[in-house]
């Protein structure tokens, strides 16, 4: 097993008034050549969007956007048809294929919005934009599959890669199987405190683990946990 810690201090950012960002990867206008990506997961932004503002119409292409909403609501509108309003419980799913133009809003004129932005390589370039949304009612202390390269299993990705999700109790704890021999696992903890291969994670914390079949997810305290399993190469 090969793993590489990435503290949540260490984080690029950004203060731009109405948007408050935290770059795991390298991402706008925040370069570092040591966190270019974890295998072809290129993006996790952390961000905070004040009420009313957000992100106007502007371009993707050959990549999995997935966007999980913490707190608030999101609104989205593409211009392959793709609309909603995210919210907590719920996550969306837009591959830009060929190109796509979108925007993103916070959805309120009084609360703040918090989400997770994740970037995926897509596994072809060129495919037909899609979008998908859905609510999920998360189990505790078990895996919770959000999205997958496997129809069927979470929202679907066009990408051999599983994005999971573990909310535990303090003390619990989940084995999680990588899905296939040249994947990683980039866990991210989104609160709480969390021990993974062997390290103590702290909220906001995150490590990569790869050369590896599985590892282990333990909880001293409550926790809750993003599971980025992706091909390395």
């Amino acid at each position: 097993m090969e793993k590489k810690i990435h503290r949540a201090e260490e984080r690029g950012k950004v203060e731009a008034g109405w948007l408050r960002s935290r770059y795991s990867f390298s991402f706008a206008r925040y370069y570092n050549p040591e966190r270019m990506g974890f295998g072809l997961l290129r993006v996790l932004n952390d961000d905070i969007i004040e009420p009313g503002r957000g992100f106007d119409t502007h371009p993707h292409e050959n990549m999995e956007i997935v966007t999980v909403v913490l707190e608030g609501a999101l609104a989205h509108k593409d211009n392959s048809g793709g609309e909603g309003v995210i919210k907590p419980g719920e996550v969306q799913v837009m591959s830009a294929g060929s190109g796509v133009m979108h925007s993103e809003f916070n959805n309120s004129k009084k609360e703040k919005a918090k989400l997770l932005q994740i970037w995926i390589e897509t596994k072809e370039d060129g495919i037909k934009p899609r979008y998908g949304q859905k609510a999920f009612r998360l189990g505790r202390n078990k895996l919770n599959v959000l999205a997958s390269g496997e129809k069927g299993k979470g929202l679907y990705i066009h990408q051999d890669a599983v994005i999971s999700r573990a909310l535990l109790d303090k003390g619990k704890e989940v084995k999680y199987n990588i899905s296939g021999k040249d994947n990683g696992a980039y866990v991210f903890v989104i609160e709480g405190r969390a021990r993974i291969a062997d390290e103590e994670l702290g909220e906001r914390d995150a490590i990569g683990v790869w050369n590896a079949d599985s590892l282990e997810v333990s909880a001293p305290s409550k926790a809750d946990v993003l599971i980025l399993d992706v091909p390395m190469m």
